[in-house]
């Protein structure tokens, strides 16, 4: 396969096949040069919206895009079920993000923000098994033992998905930089990986996201 969008196995940074959803999940690190255009349409979708303030014109998109690339705490990555590209995820580090500001962040703590890109992956059950993997990949860094997120506090459904993958609600809080009301979810590593991926070898298949679409 050749093309802006072909891959290889050496692209994507981290891979699975989960078998409750019957598809391979790999996650690459996004890119300017072949993602533009996809995430500019995702990041404009009526679901989308509402959570995000990233619905721009093309040429301030590339700006804010080009700056999540470049930049030395935050990662984004896009990720696929059976190498078709169908959601974003931002990893980073809580310590050097805005919302160090607004708990006691420890020096290796994790955060994610997540969106499902194109409608008709919604509803599916594909959210909770795509965010297991993305947290299991965060913690194959020996020194983190917190994932965090701080989605907005009115969506409930992406609230529901983080508390099914160990995360529990600490707080709510004005989250003042994001200019939103934020709910914040912590992840431990000792409780994802005895209760979470536990619980998934024995789930059975085919579980249901209720439909959501993003969590910030």
């Amino acid at each position: 396969m050749t093309g802006p969008d072909a891959v290889v196995a050496s692209d994507y940074d981290y891979q699975t096949y989960d078998r409750h959803i019957g598809k391979q999940i790999s996650l690459r690190p996004a890119t300017v040069e072949r993602d533009l255009g996809r995430l500019h349409r995702w990041l404009g979708s009526n679901h989308v919206k509402p959570y995000w303030q990233l619905d721009l014109p093309l040429p301030q998109f590339r700006e804010a895009l080009s700056s999540k690339v470049a930049s030395d705490h935050l990662t984004p990555y896009i990720g696929s079920l059976n190498h078709v590209p169908m959601s974003y995820w931002e990893c980073y580090w809580a310590a050097e993000d805005d919302v160090a500001n607004h708990y006691d962040v420890a020096p290796h703590d994790q955060g994610v923000h997540l969106l499902l890109g194109p409608e008709e992956y919604l509803g599916q059950g594909y959210a909770l098994s795509l965010l297991r993997a993305v947290v299991a990949m965060q913690f194959r860094h020996p020194e983190t033992h917190r994932i965090i997120a701080e989605p907005d506090a009115r969506n409930e459904k992406a609230v529901h998905i983080f508390e099914q993958c160990g995360f529990e609600a600490e707080t709510e809080f004005h989250f003042d930089e994001a200019e939103k009301d934020a709910v914040l979810l912590v992840c431990e590593r000792e409780r994802f990986e005895s209760e979470v991926l536990t619980d998934a070898t024995a789930m059975p298949a085919q579980g249901t996201d209720s439909g959501v679409a993003t969590d910030d």
